[in-house]
């Protein structure tokens, strides 16, 4: 009974892997091994990226706080500082890696984005 169990497994197994290598050759044509190194390679910048990206919008948000006060409450002079430290990307995505977006450090106005994105499709 045994015996008849493991043919089974075996025989399940290898019409599994028969079944699935034309996909996965296909797979690889089509270049599916490039994208899973375009995707690790992002999420390995990630991982020194992010945390130094967050590291500099929480000193960014202390030093805007100082700034506020030092300025007597001036909101304008606050947005000067925190705007660039905390907008931008904290992740680094594979379409950065290919180069197709950029990768914003110091954020900018939304305004920016808006205006920038609309010049985008019209070039499209």
């Amino acid at each position: 009974m045994k015996n008849t169990t493991r043919v089974r497994a075996t025989l399940f197994a290898c019409g599994m892997a028969i079944a699935i290598a034309p996909g996965i050759a296909r797979a690889n044509d089509e270049g599916l091994t490039s994208e899973a190194g375009v995707g690790a390679l992002a999420a390995l910048s990630t991982l020194i990226y992010g945390p130094t990206k967050i590291v500099y919008a929480t000193l960014g948000l202390v030093f805007g706080g100082i700034a506020w006060g030092l300025s007597g409450g001036d909101h304008d002079v606050m947005a000067a500082v925190i705007t660039p430290a905390v907008r931008g990307d904290y992740v680094v995505t594979p379409s950065h890696v290919r180069m197709e977006q950029t990768l914003e450090f110091l954020g900018r106005e939304p305004e920016y984005r808006t205006t920038q994105h609309a010049m985008v499709a019209e070039d499209l």
